[in-house]
């Protein structure tokens, strides 16, 4: 320990000192600027994918089934059921469902629907505890009255608006008569239109639970479906088979489905763009500590003669690498804390910044979402040390193989 602070003395009194070369000055202020860059980069970067992603799983999985547990037989009593599932800290609530896939036609044109029957009121409570995009118009769907809710965007391709009438037609009713299979379909009123922003407004829409299931020629009210709304959707997939082991404890035979059958693919495109996108920006800051060992080792060259001195005096070889490596990792402390100042206070205000110079990259009125991590921040932080500390060990292992009786035979 003693040896390390003798060490750090020496490499930060040799950092601070005015260096001789002014090309290696110039070299250590290219690779603290480059971990500085790199590092405010990482920041906004991560920060804006994250906020992306947040907003993806807001608005499509606060619209969609999270996890559904089914029970082909039909649950009992449904909510003494699955009690226990509902008492697990990762999931907020349930409510009974069902989901049939349908063709919606209209006057002017055909489209295709996942039709979700809901229970309204118990959705609007649920909804609101996930921040979910929940429309007023929900509040219209009653049972019997056959009125259902669209996307916008689903809306607009059928060319319908509120009040105007469309048909239904879904293969989970099939009846099969003597010119073949003729699925069931139903007449429906648009009550209501909802939109999220996302893709969801194209492809789903909404009817009362009880008008859902007598379109599928099943009866009203029975209970074959469960949607738990979750704390989280990305813990889905661990929590649907403890769900399953603990319907089985009770003698109740269930299945699962969650959001990946739908939208799976959309977010492991954007999870792999997140990780593409930091492993790109990770190598400036890789190029930049690794522009340290060519100072470094400039800074052993002009030093040569010191170290053999240093040697002399009984520093050890490790304690001559300290040197050495206190100095690269003095500059990477600089570039690196700065990094983080400049990316946490530009991430912090971005969209006022981009507002000030009236750049907008979502579209005129929308504001990039942003989410700092502590843990991506943390992360940065340490890669960035590790990446450094890396950069100085061959720089500072050839100034620990200096030969004193060498370096000092024409002094």
């Amino acid at each position: 320990m003693k040896n390390f602070g003798v060490s750090f003395f020496i490499g930060y009194r040799y950092w601070r000192a005015k260096k001789a070369n002014a090309f290696a000055s110039f070299l250590t202020l290219f690779a603290v600027s480059g971990i500085f860059l790199g590092v405010v980069a990482l920041i906004l970067v991560s920060s804006v994918m994250n906020g992306l992603e947040g907003q993806l799983k807001q608005r499509i999985l606060g619209a969609i089934p999270q996890l559904t547990l089914v029970n082909d037989a039909g649950f009992s009593q449904w909510q003494q059921d699955i009690a226990v599932i509902e008492a697990l800290p990762q999931v907020l609530g349930a409510v009974p469902t069902v989901t049939t896939q349908a063709m919606i036609q209209s006057v002017d044109n055909i489209g295709a629907a996942q039709v979700y029957g809901i229970f309204p009121e118990q959705e609007a409570a649920l909804s609101a505890k996930i921040g979910s995009v929940y429309s007023d118009a929900f509040g219209t769907l009653e049972a019997n009255q056959y009125h259902i809710v669209l996307g916008v965007e689903l809306a607009r391709k059928l060319n319908v608006n509120i009040g105007d009438k469309i048909r239904l037609l879904s293969g989970d009713g099939v009846v099969y008569s003597p010119i073949g299979p003729v699925p069931s379909q139903r007449k429906f009123v648009v009550a209501g239109l909802f939109e999220t922003g996302s893709q969801v407004d194209a492809g789903v829409a909404y009817v009362h639970y009880q008008d859902a299931r007598r379109l599928m020629r099943l009866e009203s009210l029975s209970i074959n479906e469960v949607r738990l709304y979750l704390t989280d959707p990305f813990l889905a997939p661990d929590l649907s088979q403890q769900a399953i082991s603990l319907m089985a404890q009770q003698g109740i035979e269930v299945h699962s489905r969650d959001w990946r059958a739908d939208f799976g693919q959309l977010f492991a495109a954007v999870k792999m763009e997140k990780s593409m996108m930091s492993l790109m920006l990770s190598l400036i800051v890789a190029v930049a500590a690794f522009n340290i060992v060519s100072a470094l080792v400039m800074m052993v060259v002009d030093k040569t003669a010191d170290v053999a001195v240093l040697k002399t005096q009984g520093l050890s070889t490790q304690a001559v690498m300290n040197i050495f490596i206190v100095q690269g990792l003095l500059n990477a402390v600089i570039g690196l804390s700065s990094g983080l100042l400049v990316g946490i206070l530009l991430a912090l205000n971005l969209n006022p910044i981009l507002n000030q110079f009236g750049v907008s990259i979502l579209g005129t009125g929308q504001s990039l979402p942003v989410a700092l991590s502590l843990e991506q921040l943390s992360l940065i932080a340490v890669g960035t040390l590790i990446i450094t500390l890396l950069a100085t060990l061959y720089p500072a292992f050839t100034a620990a193989r200096v030969q004193p009786a060498s370096a000092l035979r024409y002094e």
